[in-house]
C-alpha cells in the first residue's frame, strides 16, 4: 500500500480526521503502518474507539480498487494534505481535510477567496445581494466560495460565474450524490471553470451531520466568510463560527428587523462582525485597495518583486507584523502599502492573518531585484 493509498483508505474510515491521524502516524511511523498495526495497539491510542480500530482492521482494499477506479471515470484527481496543490489557507485550520477530491483544478490564486453563505430559502433580496457581491468581488479577482445549496449558496456561484471568475463548490457528500439535484448544472458549469471539492468518498450521501463539516472547509479556504441571509438556526450561522475558529474575518449583510431570515446577520452585527453595505466594507476589513485584481494578476511576474515590494517583503517575517508597523517602518501611505501588500499575497509571498496582520508564506521564494 503507497502513502497516497494509504491516506485514502483512512479518509473512508469514518470518524479519522487529521489530528486522529497525526498520532497514528506518530505512533506507527507511517500511515502504511497503522493498517498493518495489531487491534489491541490501535486501541491504546487516545480517541481511537473500538469502533473505529474495528473499520482498520477490516478494511479492504477492493474498496480502496473501487474508490480509485470512480476517481478515474469522473475525472477527478486525489490530493492529500502533503500535496503542493493542497490549498495553503485550508492547510493551516484545526482539523483540516486528510484527503480531498477534486473536479476541476485548485490555482494558488485561490487564496485570495471570500466565502459568501446564507439561507437556502434565501428572499430576493438574499438572492440578488448574493450575487451582486459574488459579482463585484470576483470582478476584483476574488475567488468565491460556497457549498452549492439552494438558494444563497447557489446565487454566490452564479454571480461568480457570470463575472467570468473562479468559484469553488464545497459538498457535503461524494461525488456520486451531487446534492441538490437541481443543481447538476451548475455543478458541471463550476467544475469546467472553477473547482469542485469534497473531503468525503464517493459512497458517502449528503447525511444532515456531513454539513457543519463542509462549513468549516468554506471558510477554511477562504480569508473571510459573508453572511448573506440567516435565519435563528441557519448551518450559515455554523460557518460564521468556524470563521471565528480559524480566525478568518466575518462580514455580516444587515437586513430587517422584523425578518425572520435577518435574524442570524443582525445577531452576528450585534456580536461584533462587519457590517458591509458593499465589497468596500470588506477590501477596507482586509487591508486591501479596490482596485482590479484581476488585472492586476495578469501582469505580475511570477517571482521577481520590484524595489518596493523587495522592501516590504523584507519587513515581513515568519512572526506577524501589523499593518501599522509596515507603514511606520517604510513611510508610505496605507493605500500605496496595501496595494504592495496585495501584489505580494498575489504572488503567495505571504499572507494575511486577522488583525491586519501579515507574514511570509512558508513555502514563499523570491529573487530580489536590487
Amino acid at each position: 500500500m503507497t502513502r497516497l493509498e494509504a491516506l485514502v483508505s483512512l479518509n473512508m474510515v469514518s470518524d479519522i480526521g487529521s489530528v486522529k491521524l497525526s498520532k497514528l502516524t506518530e505512533t506507527f511511523g507511517s500511515p502504511e503502518n497503522i493498517f498493518n498495526a495489531p487491534f489491541e495497539e490501535l486501541m491504546r491510542i487516545f480517541g481511537i474507539t473500538e469502533e473505529i480500530a474495528l473499520k482498520i482492521a477490516s478494511f479492504k482494499k477492493e474498496d480502496l480498487d473501487k474508490e480509485f477506479k470512480l476517481a478515474k471515470k469522473y475525472s477527478l484527481r486525489i490530493i492529500t494534505l502533503e500535496d503542493k496543490d493542497y490549498s495553503e489557507n485550508l492547510k493551516n485550520i484545526p482539523g483540516a481535510p486528510i484527503v480531498l477530491y477534486v473536479k476541476g483544478e485548485l490555482k494558488q490564486e485561490d487564496n485570495l477567496a471570500i466565502g459568501i453563505v446564507g439561507s437556502r430559502r434565501a428572499s430576493f433580496y438574499g438572492l440578488t445581494n448574493a450575487q451582486k457581491f459574488a459579482y463585484d468581488l470576483s470582478e476584483k479577482g476574488f475567488t468565491i466560495v460556497s457549498g452549492m445549496a439552494r438558494g444563497v449558496d447557489t446565487y454566490a456561484h452564479k454571480g461568480a460565474l457570470k463575472a467570468g471568475g473562479r468559484t469553488i463548490a464545497v459538498m457535503g457528500s461524494g461525488f456520486n450524490y451531487i446534492y441538490p439535484e437541481e443543481n447538476k448544472k451548475l455543478f458541471e458549469e463550476i467544475s469546467q471553470s472553477g473547482t469542485v471539492i469534497s473531503e468525503f468518498s464517493f459512497k458517502t450521501i449528503p447525511f444532515k451531520q456531513n454539513f457543519p463539516r463542509r462549513n468549516r472547509i468554506i471558510s477554511g479556504l477562504s480569508l473571510g466568510v459573508l453572511v448573506v441571509e440567516a435565519a435563528r438556526n441557519s448551518g450559515a450561522l455554523i460557518t460564521a463560527d468556524f470563521a471565528l475558529e480559524q480566525g478568518r474575518e466575518v462580514f455580516a449583510l444587515p437586513g430587517k428587523v422584523d425578518s425572520g431570515n435577518s435574524f442570524g446577520t443582525n445577531e452576528l452585527i450585534k456580536q461584533g462582525a462587519k457590517l458591509v453595505t458593499c465589497i468596500d466594507d470588506i477590501l477596507a476589513e482586509l487591508a486591501l485597495p479596490v482596485v482590479n485584481a484581476q488585472k492586476l494578476r495578469k501582469n505580475l511576474e511570477p517571482v521577481i518583486c520590484e524595489s518596493e515590494e523587495n522592501e516590504l517583503y523584507d519587513l515581513v517575517s515568519d512572526q506577524p507584523i501589523q499593518l501599522d508597523d509596515l507603514v511606520e517602518k517604510t513611510n508610505m501611505d496605507i493605500p500605496r502599502i496595501s496595494d504592495i501588500l496585495l501584489r505580494l499575497q498575489l504572488k503567495n509571498l505571504i499572507k494575511q492573518l486577522p488583525g491586519k496582520q501579515f507574514v511570509r508564506l512558508r513555502s514563499s521564494v523570491v529573487n530580489h531585484v536590487l
